[in-house]
C-alpha cells in the first residue's frame, strides 16, 4: 500500500502467503551500504547518475536533524540527500530541516534528477513555508535551494495549488520541470474527500511556477508516479485512484496523456481484474509503447505488468503471485526500466523467497511479452522491501535501494550485475542542432570521437566519466557514438534531433 498521509485507503490487498523456492540463474549481487539512521533512513526514492559518476540519492527519514514536524511519522529525522560511489562510499550531501521551522522541507520521499545545467532538482513531501511540501534544487556540494512552498493541508487548507509532491521531477524538452503532487488543487469530489484529487505543475529552474491541471477524480485521483516525457512531445502517467469507480471505492486509477500545454486524455481506467492502483510512472520502451506496474489486482490480486500504446491500446503481460506462495513478487510498487538488453527490469517489495513472513521482495528481469525470470530475492540481512525503480548504471550494472533492514537497520544500497556490458548515457535526450549535451559513461578519458548517427561533433572530455558536445549540424535521430581507448561505447537509446 502506498504512502499515505491524509487517511487514503488503498483497495484492499491480502497478504497471505507462506515462501516457497524458485530456482535462479547466477548473478552478481553487493550490498554496498546499509543506512543506520545518522547516515539517513529508508530510501525509498530511485537513484540518479550524476555527470561526476557518482549515484545520488534521498532517504525519506534520517540525517542529522530531527524536529517535531517529523517525528509524527518516525523519530529518525527529516531525511536526506547522499551520493555514493559504486564500491560504496557514501557521503551525506544535506540534511533536511537545516533551517528554522523547516523552511528547508522535510521527508524527500522520491529520488532526484540531474538537469542540464548540472544541477540536480526534487521535491519533499512536506516541510517549507507553508509546510506543504517543496521543489528544490541541490548543488553536487550540497548547496539547497529551495525554489517553491506548497501550501499545508493540516488545518484544513484548500490548496489550489496542490500538496504533498510524490513523483519525481522530470526536466521537459523546453528546460522546465514536471511534476505532480498527491493531493491539493483546484478540484475535489467525495472520492478526494476535502484533501483535493492531486494537480499536474511546470515550474521553471529559476521557480516560476504554473498549476498544468487539477484532477477531479473521474479523470484521476492522487498522482504518485512521476511523469515521463514521450518523443511525441507529450507527458505520460498515472494516479493511483480515479476513474470509474467499479470495485474500488475510490476508482482503481488511470494511465493518462498531458499535453505540453495542459490538455489531459485519459488512455486507460484500471477495473482490479486488469490491476489497481498503479502507484508507479511509465516508461517508453524502444518499440514506442509504454510499460508499468500496477500494485494491486490481476488474477493474482497481488499486482500487474502492463504496457499501453500512446492510443490507449492496454495489455497485461504479467500477474504477480501466479506462482505458489507469490515466489515470483508481490504487489510492485515501482516502475519498470528498459536495460540496454531490450529487456525490462523491476522490483516488487513483497514476495520472493525471502524469510520475512510475507516475502522479502524481488529484483525481476521480464521480456515484453511476460517471461518473468527473478534475479535476487531479498532476505532482510541483505536489504528487505525494495520501492524504488532501478536504475542501469553505466557500467551495465543495476543499481537501487531497499527500504529496510541490512546490516544498520535503515535500508541499503545495492547493485545487480546481470551480464550487460558499459554504455553511454545523454543529458538531455532530445535537442536541436546546436545543443549543448553532456554524455555520461565510464573510462572516457582519451576519447577520439563522438559521432551523432554517424555524425561528428567536436567535444571536450570533462572527465573520466562525462564528455561534453554539441548537436552537430546535419545530425539526425540516432544513437551517439565514443570511441574511447577501451573501445567502441554506444548510447542506451536513440538521441532524438529536433527540429
Amino acid at each position: 500500500m502506498h504512502k499515505s498521509k491524509w487517511g487514503r485507503k488503498a483497495c484492499g490487498i491480502a497478504l497471505l502467503w507462506v515462501a516457497a523456492g524458485v530456482a535462479l540463474p547466477a548473478q552478481t549481487f553487493t550490498t554496498l551500504y546499509s543506512f543506520n539512521g545518522a547516515d539517513g533512513f529508508t530510501p525509498t526514492g530511485a537513484l540518479v547518475q550524476g555527470s561526476d559518476g557518482r549515484f545520488y540519492g534521498t532517504t525519506d527519514y534520517g540525517g542529522a536533524n530531527t524536529n517535531s514536524l517529523c517525528i509524527i511519522d518516525f523519530n529518525e529525522g527529516c531525511g536526506t540527500v547522499y551520493k555514493i560511489t559504486s564500491t560504496g562510499k557514501l557521503t551525506t550531501v544535506y540534511s533536511f530541516c537545516s533551517q528554522s521551522n523547516c523552511t528547508d522541507g522535510i521527508d524527500p520521499y522520491v529520488g532526484l534528477i540531474q538537469a542540464t545545467n548540472g544541477s540536480f532538482y526534487g521535491t519533499t513531501f512536506e516541510g517549507g513555508t507553508l509546510q506543504g511540501g517543496t521543489v528544490f534544487k541541490i548543488s553536487p556540494q550540497g548547496v539547497l535551494t529551495t525554489l517553491y512552498s506548497f501550501c499545508s493541508m493540516r488545518n484544513g487548507n484548500i490548496c489550489t495549488d496542490g500538496a504533498g509532491p510524490l513523483a519525481k521531477l522530470v526536466q521537459g524538452s523546453d528546460g522546465n520541470f514536471y511534476g505532480t503532487t498527491y493531493a491539493g488543487g483546484a478540484s475535489s469530489n467525495y472520492n478526494c474527500a476535502s484533501v483535493g484529487c492531486g494537480t499536474i505543475f511546470k515550474i521553471s529552474p529559476s521557480g516560476k511556477f504554473t498549476t498544468l491541471l487539477s484532477f477531479n477524480s473521474i479523470d484521476g485521483a492522487s498522482p504518485a508516479g512521476g511523469l515521463i516525457q514521450a518523443t511525441d512531445g507529450n507527458f505520460y502517467g498515472t494516479t493511483e485512484y480515479g476513474g470509474p469507480t467499479g470495485r474500488c471505492a475510490s476508482g482503481c486509477g488511470t494511465i493518462f496523456k498531458l499535453t505540453p500545454d495542459g490538455v489531459l486524455r485519459t488512455l486507460h481506467s484500471f477495473n482490479i481484474k486488469n490491476g489497481a492502483g498503479p502507484v508507479s510512472g511509465l516508461v517508453q520502451a524502444a518499440n514506442g509503447d509504454f510499460y508499468g506496474t500496477a500494485v494491486g489486482g490481476g488474477t493474482g490480486s497481488l499486482g500487474t505488468a502492463f504496457k499501453i500504446t500512446s492510443s490507449g491500446t492496454f495489455t497485461v503481460f504479467y500477474n504477480f503471485c501466479s506462482l505458489s506462495g507469490c515466489a515470483d513478487g508481490a504487489s510492485p510498487n515501482a516502475p519498470l526500466i528498459q536495460g540496454t538488453d531490450g529487456n525490462l527490469y523491476g522490483t516488487t517489495p513483497l514476495g520472493g523467497t525471502g524469510t520475512c513472513s510475507v516475502g522479502c521482495g524481488t529484483i525481476f528481469e521480464i521480456t515484453s511479452i511476460g517471461s518473468l525470470k527473478i534475479l535476487h530475492n531479498f532476505d532482510g540481512a541483505d536489504g528487505f522491501a525494495p520501492a524504488a525503480g532501478l536504475i542501469q548504471g553505466t557500467d551495465g550494472k543495476l543499481y537501487g535501494t531497499t527500504t529496510a533492514l541490512g546490516s544498520g537497520g535503515g535500508g541499503t544500497v545495492f547493485s545487480l550485475a546481470v551480464g550487460l556490458g558499459p554504455f553511454l548515457m545523454t543529458n538531455p535526450t532530445s535537442g536541436m542542432v546546436g545543443k549543448v549535451v553532456h554524455i555520461l559513461g565510464s573510462n572516457l578519458t582519451g576519447a577520439t570521437k563522438v559521432t551523432f548517427h554517424g555524425i561528428a561533433a567536436t567535444f571536450t572530455v570533462v572527465s573520466n566519466s562525462e564528455i561534453t558536445t554539441a548537436v552537430p549540424a546535419n545530425a539526425t535521430t540516432g544513437t551517439v557514438k565514443v570511441v574511447a581507448p577501451g573501445g567502441t561505447l554506444m548510447s542506451n537509446g536513440p538521441f532524438q534531433v529536433l527540429p
